[in-house]
Parts: C-alpha cells; sequence; structure tokens
C-alpha cells in the first residue's frame, strides 16, 4: 500500500510510535537497540517489519506491545500512552486489547490444548470461557485435538493452537514474532493462511516481524529494519 511508515487510508489509528529508541549497557558502553524509530499502524492494517537477526525488530515488536517502555520517545496503542503507565497497567491493557503469537509457540506443558486456550479468556474473567475456547480451536481445525497436551501435537498443530489462543479475546491487535520460523515450508505456508483469514475474520490489525519475504509480502505494507533504524520497504 503506502511507501511511508505512515500508513495511507482512513482507517483509525490503531498504534502510534514516535521517535522511540532504545538503548542498553553493554559492559559499561552503551548499545543503541533502537534509533528514533516511528510509525502508525491502522484498524485491520496488516505491517510486516523485516531484517536481519540483530537489527532490533523484536525489541521493537516488544515495546509496540507495552511487554517493555522505550528508552526515550513515545508508544500510543488505541488509546494508552505506554511509557507513562505502570508494569501492571500494561498488563492490563494488553489483556484487553492484545493478542500475541511467537515462533516457540509458548504453550504451557500441562495444559491441555482446549485448557492453553481458556486460560487468556479466564484472565479477563470472560463468559462463556469453555464454548468459545472450543469454538476456536474448532476454527483452526483441532476439534478432534482439545484433550491433548502440546508433546501429543506436531510442531503446526501446536502454532494453531497457539493462534486459537491469540485470537480468541478477539484482540484489537496481533503481534506475530516469527511465527512460522520453526515450522517446515508446507506448514508455515498453512499457518500463514490461517493467520491471514483469521485477521480478515475478525478485522483484527496484524502487526508481525520476520525473516519470510513471502510471508511479508501478504502484508498491506513492509518496513525494513536496519541496524535499529526503520523504513519503508521499497
Amino acid at each position: 500500500m503506502g511507501h511511508s511508515p505512515t500508513a495511507q487510508s482512513s482507517n483509525p489509528v490503531v498504534l502510534q510510535a514516535h521517535e522511540v529508541c532504545k538503548t542498553v549497557m553493554m559492559s559499561a558502553q552503551p548499545l543503541h537497540i533502537l534509533k528514533s524509530a516511528s510509525l502508525q499502524v491502522q484498524q485491520a492494517e496488516s505491517l510486516a517489519i523485516v531484517g536481519a537477526s540483530g537489527s532490533g525488530k523484536s525489541t521493537l515488536l516488544g515495546l509496540l506491545a507495552g511487554l517493555d517502555v522505550p528508552t526515550s520517545g513515545s508508544i500510543q496503542l488505541l488509546q494508552h500512552k505506554l511509557e507513562k503507565l505502570t508494569e501492571d497497567q500494561r498488563a492490563q491493557v494488553r489483556a484487553q486489547h492484545v493478542g500475541f503469537v511467537f515462533q516457540s509457540f509458548q504453550l504451557l506443558p500441562n495444559l491441555t490444548a482446549l485448557e492453553n486456550v481458556m486460560l487468556p479468556l479466564e484472565i479477563v474473567s470472560s463468559h462463556d470461557v469453555k464454548e468459545r475456547a472450543v469454538a476456536m480451536l474448532k476454527s483452526v481445525g483441532l476439534g478432534e485435538r482439545m484433550q491433548h497436551y502440546p508433546r501429543q501435537l506436531s510442531g503446526g498443530e501446536q502454532q494453531r493452537v497457539a493462534l486459537a489462543r491469540a485470537f480468541v479475546c478477539e484482540p484489537d491487535v496481533l503481534f506475530a514474532d516469527e511465527p512460522t520460523g520453526n515450522l517446515d515450508t508446507d506448514t508455515g505456508e498453512r499457518i500463514i493462511e490461517l493467520l491471514f483469514q483469521l485477521n480478515h475474520n475478525r478485522k483484527t490489525t496484524l502487526i508481525l516481524v520476520t525473516h519470510d519475504r513471502t510471508l511479508a509480502a501478504r502484508c498491506d505494507r513492509t518496513l525494513l529494519m536496519s541496524a535499529g533504524e526503520l523504513a519503508a520497504a521499497s
């Protein structure tokens, strides 16, 4: 779509980062992981952030999601200025508005597929918890695998459980960090189809970090991260 870090349509902006920097101290020397990153993302948009390992893209994703706070700059997720919130307040914003999918699935090994998907609903003390989790697992094709534990599922099945868990609370924004990184090509392609199908059907804003150019090309826009700086992909 657009060729700049700013989105170009009439949908409301759900996420805005302005001059975001992240610096950490390494052996008493400052390491600048992010340098003045700015972007806007609109409702229902899909945005890919691509770049080499160590370029800062996963750090940026964590900041945008409120998992960490920037050294300087500002991030607004919906109406919340994340850098002004306490850790508990940021956790509350995430519980209400955000879903996550990680390369390593991050499923709890002692819970069944169904219990893993029910967990975020229980955290926000939602109604019809089991019914909604069952429906979500059926929608990702795991209706027969609900009582299985993660170790009894293939990598692709585990990632489908992770997708079901991410979408079950109907988040406003879904963050995905290398969602196909641990999967073979065919399984990865099926997960990509499912990700965009859920994104489209539920009008969820999708922000993903990936090395996979095929996956990035499916998104509305791609931003390139290089040595801590963001630029529009040419």
